[in-house]
């Protein structure tokens, strides 16, 4: 097969930013690790004597694409 006619198909990877009053406390993580820690912060605040409420927390979802690499012959 020749690599120059081969298409490639790129899907986006998901990765998760948690943030307690806009502050970014754990950056690029896995769908898995994000639901670990998510649930696990939710319980946390509503369990301990924080000062932080459920309105602190928050977080985003990025997509990321990778892009190929090709030379290109001119």
């Amino acid at each position: 097969m020749n690599k120059k006619n081969s298409v490639q198909k790129l899907t986006p990877t998901k990765f998760y930013h948690i943030y307690v009053k806009n502050e970014c406390i754990y950056a690029t993580l896995t769908e898995k690790q994000f639901n670990k820690i998510w649930n696990t912060l939710k319980g946390m605040v509503g369990l301990m004597d924080t000062d932080y409420t459920f309105e602190d927390l928050t977080y985003e979802e990025v997509e990321i694409t990778p892009h190929l690499r090709e030379e290109h012959s001119y």
